[in-house]
């Protein structure tokens, strides 16, 4: 039987996904598992890595025994969440500490205090991002200096470091390769985006040493190692790995400079292609690296929303007004508009272009006549404003205005949503018929690695259109709408930012 078919592991921020994709880019096989979440203090967001470890493993096995087993995979591509970091035992692979997660803000004073040092200009020049607590090196520092003899060991070159690609990497190959792809590498905020190495006087601005053992970075579409036999029953290449939203910048087929994708999943992340020129923002943005591939690289800048998805969880999960999150699409029509209620959901900070991590949650505009309904409207309207903030500042740091933008994730299936960021941005949205764009993007680099397509071209050819949402809004309601947001996000922000 062919090896004809990729694997691609999604290793979500909630959740863990397996996906077999076929080279005309079918989904033949989709196995799912959530994890818990641990929040031991507040602002502070944990995960078991060995949870996650077992979802990686029943997911994969189970899509692989749907499609007829292993004999049929040519490659497995690997996205995750980035920034959320694991520190290891070099030996043994177990981890000194539970993951620390991209929404955790227990560092905020110690990047706080960098800041105030005066060290973020030079530190922005090297990485393109911002002295937050939500890149990968102060969580990497808090648990050097918080749990019991971890500095010494990883002095003593004991210990082993990674974003979760690289820890997934490290066990599928039986702890034979300690690998990166550069787009991970990117946002850990100890690796120079030009220089394109792990960055000795980064490293020192964090008190990490250099002798706990970092991943060697390498392109995205690579032949990183094959699986240790026991997993899977036979070794299978790894071919591909990418953070998730510049997979999904794959995943949509964003090659061009023109060209701009925004996810909508628990957070949003919008990244626009500004090719083989980094562009520095100086509305807060970030300058990342899209990707690596035959070692060309293309830049991009992102603007991270940090919830999106998460406020209408919080609908279902905290306040019980929704059962099933596809409830806002019916709701979101119930009702002629928001009746003047907004909601800015700056339950743990608020992204860019503002990167005010003491922000917290504000509903505002209640009446006497506000419904369940409105506040729901409300949730879903904050994230087509927060986007249009982020496009907004994009085009003023001098990126090509998109001519369409390319959406996917959870939200991107609810049409009402889908116009009504068409509405605010006045560009069109394009849907795509494909949205499992994430894994998709790692699939594709999985794919280019082990001929299963041969050049972005071939990949670009595969993307294929679900809907188009047009602009369609009055100017005067639009602008109407976007000043009364602006004014609740002015409410929401700390005194200090």
């Amino acid at each position: 039987m062919n090896k004809n078919l990729i694997l691609a592991i999604d290793q979500g921020t909630t959740s863990t996904r397996s996906i077999v994709f076929d080279r005309h880019i079918q989904a033949l096989a989709i196995a799912r598992r959530e994890f818990p979440q641990h929040y031991p203090q507040p602002g502070w967001v944990e995960h078991d890595v060995e949870d996650i470890w077992n979802d990686v493993v029943d997911t994969a096995r189970e899509a692989i025994s749907t499609v007829g087993g292993v004999n049929r995979i040519a490659g497995i591509g690997i996205t995750n969440q980035r920034e959320t970091i694991v520190v290891w035992d070099r030996k043994t692979g177990q981890p000194i500490h539970r993951a620390i997660v991209w929404q955790d803000r227990r560092t905020t004073a110690f990047c706080t205090r960098l800041k105030a040092e005066g060290h973020e200009p030079e530190f922005r020049s090297c990485t393109g991002l911002l002295l937050d607590p939500y890149f990968s090196a102060s969580k990497i520092a808090w648990i050097l200096d918080n749990v019991e003899g971890a500095r010494s060991r990883a002095e003593a070159g004991l210990l082993a470091c990674g974003t979760i690609d690289s820890f997934l990497l490290w066990r599928l190959t039986g702890g034979r390769v300690h690998a990166t792809d550069i787009t991970n590498a990117s946002r850990t905020a100890i690796f120079n985006i030009h220089t394109q190495q792990w960055d000795p006087t980064l490293l020192s601005l964090f008190n990490i040493p250099e002798s706990l053992k970092l991943p060697e970075v390498c392109d995205n579409s690579h032949l990183f190692g094959m699986t240790d036999p026991s997993v899977f029953g036979e070794a299978v290449m790894i071919g591909g790995m990418a953070g998730d939203q510049h997979a999904a910048l794959i995943g949509q087929a964003c090659f061009q400079p023109d060209m701009a994708k925004s996810t909508y999943g628990t957070g949003c992340f919008m990244l626009a292609n500004t090719g083989e020129t980094p562009v520095q923002s100086n509305n807060r943005l970030l300058t990342t690296i899209g990707y690596r591939i035959h070692g060309k690289t293309t830049y991009a800048l992102e603007g991270s929303i940090f919830v999106a998805g998460a406020a209408i969880k919080w609908l279902r999960d905290g306040l019980h007004l929704i059962t099933h999150a596809s409830q806002t699409d019916d709701m979101a029509t119930r009702v002629e508009d928001s009746h003047g209620v907004y909601m800015v959901p700056g339950f743990v900070g608020l992204g860019a272009p503002h990167w005010d991590p003491d922000a917290r949650g504000l509903i505002c505009g209640l009446t006497l006549g506000s419904t369940q309904a409105h506040i729901a409207l409300a949730a879903l309207e904050s994230v087509a404003f927060q986007t249009y903030d982020l496009l907004h500042a994009m085009i003023e740091d001098g990126a090509s205005k998109a001519s369409a933008l390319r959406i996917d994730g959870g939200m991107s299936a609810n049409d009402w949503f889908c116009q009504f960021l068409a509405n605010m941005l006045q560009v069109p949205v394009q849907r795509p018929a494909n949205l499992e764009t994430t894994a998709l993007g790692a699939a594709f680099l999985a794919g280019l690695a082990t001929g299963i397509w041969s050049d972005l071209d071939s990949i670009a050819a595969t993307w294929t259109e679900d809907r188009v949402f047009e602009p369609d809004i009055k100017p005067e309601l639009r602008e109407t709408m976007l000043n009364g947001w602006h004014d609740a996000v002015r409410r929401t922000l700390s005194p200090s930012s």
